[in-house]
């Protein structure tokens, strides 16, 4: 799933870890090893086997690898028996910091302003890439024509019209609004924050929420928990559609990839927003994510598994537009080739390309694990236990703020 983001729709059910399941690329060249995380959609794995097999410059072997792919990639960079090519879920300060990763600039810098900014962003630190995004992923609003219509609600430009409109929209049957089981604490993430004109980091490298303006647009996320408007409890979590499908609620925050399972349950009878605009300041909120290709420091065959990285992500763009719509749905990291795209050149998916472009936004490269944990415990306490926001979000600031020195002093050594 996309994690704040950054992330896709992933995982299915979990199997041993670790297992060599690809295959080995067409070519005589040196042997490569190639990591990709476990994907939900069907025909994923065989697609990225299909790949690497068409690469004649190197075998190259995938390997699938089910459960927690992160910790388990992270673990694997500080031996030699790890992956050559790997993908990095959304920001990698601390493998850049940690010499792990290697510098992909002279790779991707023919086409480097042809990828969408706001998810190469996060891949940049000094002034270089460290990683090749592959597909863009963002999460929006999805809102039931017809129950909106009948309750006599228009779709909310505001987060004010938002609290308001999930009020109206819950009945005994239907609640107004699902941001998922937790109440929203998981997926939100920044995104409240950009749409009352803040953020998580700000351009300086401070932090962007030290603001009052952000205790007041989380007091409204807890109003809808307040009020009962949310859906909790629902079978499936946020990233799945089936309770907006089944009219479980009236509008679910969900991602681009339940766009095809939406159209085909409910034809016309829906549509789709950004996160509204809170304040004066504030603006629409998108938030994007993109898993991308990185190498590891420690391979034995740095330049063949560069050279390997530039051909699938940078040159192979039949490959890339493949690989993000043919197996779910989801948009191309490059900009020209989402321009090409048929898929994406009208309706609902039209609205959400532009979406993106015009309010997209990634969790910033200098967010890390740590302000994340901190973070979400204070939108937990705000939005379900109702704690005051200044004091939470005052306490956040500090903490993050003492994360951003440590990477500076990391960073100086």
């Amino acid at each position: 799933m996309l994690a704040a983001g950054g992330g896709l729709a992933a995982a299915g059910a979990l199997a041993a870890c670790g297992s060599n399941t690809g295959r080995g690329g067409g070519g005589s060249g040196p042997a490569i090893s190639q990591w990709y995380h476990q994907y939900g959609e069907p025909g994923t794995q065989q697609a990225v086997q299909r790949y690497a097999a068409a690469y004649k410059k190197a075998q190259v072997t995938v390997q699938w690898r089910p459960g927690d792919y992160d910790r388990q990639t992270a673990a694997a960079l500080l031996t030699d028996s790890g992956p050559d090519v790997f993908e990095v879920n959304g920001p990698l300060l601390d493998q850049i910091q940690g010499g792990q990763v290697e510098d992909l600039t002279a790779e991707i810098e023919p086409v480097k302003d042809d990828f969408h900014q706001a998810v190469l962003a996060p891949k940049i630190w000094q002034g270089k890439v460290w990683g090749i995004p592959q597909v863009v992923d963002m999460q929006m609003l999805f809102y039931r024509k017809s129950l909106l219509r009948e309750a006599g609600v228009e779709p909310p430009q505001s987060l004010d019209e938002l609290v308001d409109a999930a009020g109206k929209l819950s009945t005994k049957k239907t609640k107004g609004l699902f941001l998922g089981n937790d109440g929203g604490v998981g997926v939100l993430s920044g995104t409240p924050l950009h749409a009352a004109g803040l953020s998580l980091i700000n351009e300086e490298g401070k932090v962007g929420f030290d603001d009052p303006a952000a205790a007041r647009t989380f007091a409204k996320i807890r109003q809808l928990y307040a009020d009962k408007s949310l859906l909790l409890g629902a079978p499936t979590d946020w990233s799945d559609p089936a309770a907006f499908i089944q009219g479980l609620t009236a509008m679910q925050w969900s991602g681009l990839w339940a766009l095809p399972a939406v159209k085909k349950a409910l034809g016309d009878d829906f549509g789709v927003l950004p996160f509204p605009k809170d304040g004066a300041g504030g603006k629409p909120a998108v938030p994007v994510g993109a898993y991308g290709s990185a190498v590891s420091a420690r391979s034995r065959r740095k330049k063949e598994a560069k050279a390997f990285a530039k051909w699938l992500w940078v040159e192979r763009s039949d490959f890339q537009q493949d690989f993000a719509l043919s197996y779910g749905f989801h948009i191309p990291a490059r900009i020209s080739l989402a321009k090409k795209a048929g898929q994406l050149q009208k309706g609902v998916a039209a609205e959400a390309v532009r979406f993106v472009t015009e309010y997209g936004h990634a969790e910033p490269l200098l967010w890390n694990s740590a302000d994340r944990t901190v973070y979400q415990d204070a939108l937990s306490r705000i939005i379900k236990d109702g704690a005051n926001p200044e004091s939470e979000l005052k306490s956040v600031v500090r903490k993050v703020n003492a994360e951003l020195q440590r990477a500076k002093k990391k960073t100086a050594k």
